[in-house]
């Protein structure tokens, strides 16, 4: 691609779904932004396997909750490579906070990082993007938090606002040649979680009727469709890569 390699930002890129996007989009030849909160090391990683793949590659680290960390992440990917092209909003916080005790403060903090960070980020991205006539968002949704957590309200009411922004922004952008999608994964094997949400994940196969759990590469692997030319026609949608799992 040369001078017209294109550059994709992915939050909580250091591990599972977020790392396996970068991946895939590296593979496709697009520069990629990898970011965490607290794991440099997974990171640094991350980026050294993409640069493997034969593309440039940055590690930004920051807070995505908190605005100011949010607007310094994308300064910085805007001053190495001018625009962010792909944006994948990955990074989300999913804490068992059970309604009548979850407080204000919690509220804030769920819906800054699974809702609030994508919708700034996307406010910061898309004028670049619209410059360029072509850019690519990417939200992610959650089987259970479309349909409504127990005892994750903050959560549910965060995907469903995503994807509210995601059928918005679809409309407003399309024109413009930005599409803007939501993916919504199934139980999906993770390269690394806490013992609690690995025993979680993997009770739920039984849901599955391919009679498995996903990869994170097979999440990947729509991602960095949805970010290609041959994407481009697909806008607004919410897609479900859950094995045919009920929802």
């Amino acid at each position: 691609m040369g001078e017209t390699r294109r550059t994709a930002l992915i939050t909580g890129s250091g591990r599972n779904i977020g790392r396996a996007s970068a991946l895939a989009l590296a593979k496709n030849g697009n520069n990629v932004i990898v970011n965490g909160s607290a794991n440099r090391d997974n990171c640094e990683h991350v980026a050294d396997e993409a640069r493997a793949l034969g593309v440039d590659a940055m590690v930004v680290m920051g807070d995505i909750g908190n605005p100011d960390d949010l607007g310094a992440i994308a300064a910085q990917c805007f001053e190495k490579f001018g625009r962010v092209d792909i944006l994948v909003n990955n990074a989300a916080v999913r804490p068992n906070s059970p309604f009548l005790d979850t407080d204000e403060d919690e509220w804030d903090r769920i819906l800054n990082i699974d809702f609030h960070a994508a919708r700034r980020l996307a406010k910061l991205c898309l004028p670049g993007m619209v410059d360029a006539g072509w850019g690519r968002i990417i939200n992610f949704a959650g089987m259970n938090a479309i349909h409504g957590y127990n005892g994750r309200a903050p959560v549910s009411v965060s995907k469903h606002a995503a994807w509210g922004l995601t059928k918005s922004l679809a409309k407003e952008f399309g024109k413009q040649g930005v599409t803007t999608n939501i993916i919504s994964p199934g139980p999906i094997q993770p390269d690394e979680a806490e013992p609690e949400m690995r025993e979680h994940i993997e009770s739920m196969v039984g849901r599955v009727p391919v009679g498995r759990l996903g990869k994170n590469e097979e999440i990947g692997a729509m991602v960095a469709l949805l970010a290609s030319d041959d994407g481009a026609f697909i806008n607004g949608q919410l897609l479900q890569v859950n094995g045919g799992a009920e929802t």
